[in-house]
This record gives C-alpha cells, structure tokens and sequence, in this order.
C-alpha cells in the first residue's frame, strides 16, 4: 500500500502560514544538501495532494521552473511538474491544469482509495486545512516537518487535539531549518 507523506515548512511556533495565508516568513535560501535531503523525500513519489487554495501558485510556479532550461534546481521542477496532482475542492467543477484531477468526496475515502492504488507514494504538501483534516483523521503514515527559525506570533495551524508522534530522525542545515521526520 502506497504510503501518504506530509512535508511542510512551519515557523518555530508552529505556524504554517499567516492569519491570511502569508508566508512572506519562508525563506528559500537552501543550500545542496537540504535540496538533495528534499529529493530523498520525493523521489519516491508520483501524486501530489493540494487544497484548493494552494493550486494555482503551486502548480504555475512548478511549471515555469520546469520550463527554465537555466534552472539549477531541474530534477526537482521536473518532479514537482510531472507528478499527478490531486486537489481537494468543493468549489471547483473541473481541473484546468495538466495531470490534475479533482477529488470532491470524503476525504478519508478519496485518499484510502488513493492508498490502494498501484503506484509510488503520495506526498501532501497544502495548505493549512487540507493538511489539518488528513492529520486529525490519521491519514498521514510519515511527518516530514521543515521548522524555520523564525517565529510569526499568529497564523494557521495544522494541529489540534492530542496526536502522538515517534521520531525517526532530526537533520539540522546550514540555513536554520531543522527538519523533524516523524511516524505515528
């Protein structure tokens, strides 16, 4: 069964955006080895899960630095381009993106079903809600968690209620981030 992967950047107070959606706080200043550790995490995988909100940035900005010849960082836009997308939406009618298609029932059913396909893992990359309901209905089989240091005082979680969490490792880099590899 394919595994669902959760990576996220999230300020030190555990923040992944601002009360409206910034994340004018992210910094994208990555050196090598935390490009090469991001490329571990999505090299095995083929699909995509985005909330609606998160599409047309993610998959417009995807598919312009896959277009970029001059793009040091190809092998990763071609990932991210490449990849089957599956949004969650209840307001969109049909997809107008390429390899994109639109889940609209329960989230629980759509995403086991998508579990059970034959295929590489699923990674879940946002936004906030999204990323909330899969993690309160323990969907997500690994935690990959970006901690920027850098706190925002008040913004969207993506945790509520109690859920325990064993680590597997923490790999600290040269930009500040630490990322936290969590299991159930």
């Amino acid at each position: 069964m394919r595994k669902l992967k959760l990576q996220v950047q999230m300020s030190i107070d555990t923040f992944v955006a601002g009360p409206n959606g910034e994340m004018d706080w992210m910094v994208w200043n990555w050196d090598q080895r935390l490009k090469d550790f991001v490329l571990t995490i999505t090299n095995p995988i083929d699909t995509i899960l985005l909330g609606r909100n998160m599409v047309p940035g993610f998959i417009d900005h995807w598919a312009k630095a896959a277009a970029d010849s001059k793009n040091p960082d190809n092998e990763f836009a071609y990932l991210m381009d490449g990849a089957k997308k599956v949004v969650f939406t209840k307001s969109l009618a049909k997809s107008e993106w390429p390899r994109t298609t639109l889940a609209k029932g329960d989230i629980v059913e759509e995403v086991n079903n998508l579990k059970k396909q034959s295929g590489k893992d699923l990674i879940v990359y946002g936004g906030a809600k999204i990323v909330s309901s899969l993690i309160t209905n323990n969907l997500i089989d690994e935690y990959y968690l970006f901690i920027k240091p850098t706190a925002i005082g008040n913004g969207m979680p993506i945790f509520s209620g109690k859920h325990n969490l064993k680590l597997q490792t923490s790999t600290a880099f040269d930009c500040g981030i630490v990322v936290l590899h969590y299991k159930p």
